[in-house]
């Protein structure tokens, strides 16, 4: 698809109707919403949390059927194993000749939008299984690899409440995760209107609006929005101040354990850079960055025992370094 100036304005609008699609179904949830969009147009992974009944699962089958891509759900048990999701090889006859060999059966990761529900209820071993497909997008089963569908978009929830019986997710694995998502409860205006809405006997239709196509040329063109040297230099000044080896905020060496990586600045940028898109500019603010900062930090800062203990977390963290941290001389 060719890059002109009406064809990005159609791309962006496609957007928005999207996610007037989902609002159908979905009542309130704007900034989740967003920030799955954003995701997806990042060409990144999220991680959704929120208690039972805040309409996670749904949110992500709503995305599924607005967009005109491939959807799979796979619900995580403890008995999961790799093979479950990954696929298997099966025996086959040749009728013909009569002779035997193995066919690798593709399992529910080979699609464009996969939801991986409750996925801190299954042991390492499957969640380490979605590793590989999650960085490289691709599957490797008895030596062979097998390329996945593209778009490939994962998003994962979890119940942050009810941990007997689960295995929490290794930081390795967290940082796979482009955005980390916090679902709330809604307002009371809100949730008189999810009331409203979901016990009566009309249920609005969800369209399909965008394209593996269409998606795959918004990933280009996030790639393409322009970030000014100053911000970029803001985003390590911000990643390296996470770190409480390198930091000079006092609430960092008091309540940090580990920093973020290097991948949390990728991460940064890339999501600032789709949010800008999906404003409509093509140039990251200072806005962006700070908006985004929480989603991308939120798994990757460690906080300390005392922190915990105190319920500090990550996000009053990345809020102290917000206001801290000087703002670049030519932010927007």
């Amino acid at each position: 698809m060719e890059n002109t100036e009406s064809n990005i304005k159609s791309l962006i609008e496609k957007i928005s109707s999207l996610k007037s699609e989902i609002q159908k179904i979905i009542v309130g949830q704007d900034s989740v919403i967003e920030e799955m969009l954003i995701a997806l147009m990042a060409g990144g992974h999220c991680l959704v949390e929120g208690v039972p009944g805040l309409a996670k699962t749904l949110m992500v089958r709503t995305m599924s059927q607005a967009l005109d891509l491939s959807f799979r759900r796979i619900q995580f048990t403890p008995d999961l194993m790799p093979s479950d999701i990954v696929g298997t090889e099966i025996l086959e006859e040749d009728h013909t000749t009569g002779k035997r060999f193995f066919k690798f059966n593709k399992g529910p990761l080979f699609g464009n939008i996969i939801l991986a529900d409750e996925i801190n209820r299954t042991p390492p071993k499957t969640q380490a299984a979605l590793l590989e497909a999650m960085q490289e997008f691709e599957v490797t089963y008895a030596g062979q690899t097998y390329a996945l569908d593209r778009p490939f978009f994962i998003l994962a929830t979890q119940n942050p409440i009810e941990q007997a019986g689960t295995y929490p997710l290794p930081e390795a694995q967290l940082d796979r995760f482009l955005l980390y998502i916090k679902i709330g409860y809604p307002s009371a205006a809100e949730e008189t209107r999810i009331l409203s809405s979901t016990t009566g006997a009309n249920k609005p239709k969800v369209n399909p609006v965008v394209g593996a196509e269409e998606i795959t040329e918004l990933q280009r063109l996030t790639l393409q929005v322009s970030i000014s040297e100053d911000l970029v230099a803001f985003t390590s000044e911000l990643i390296r101040a996470t770190r409480p080896d390198t930091t000079t905020s006092p609430y960092i060496k008091e309540w940090v354990r580990w920093g973020a990586g290097p991948r949390a600045g990728q991460a940064l940028i890339l999501t600032s850079k789709a949010r800008a898109l999906l404003k409509g500019r093509y140039a990251v603010t200072l806005e962006d960055l700070q908006t985004m900062a929480y989603p991308v930090l939120r798994h990757r800062i460690l906080m300390n025992f005392k922190a915990e203990a105190e319920n500090v977390t990550a996000d009053h963290a990345t809020e102290e370094l917000l206001n801290s941290i000087s703002r670049p001389k030519n932010s927007m």
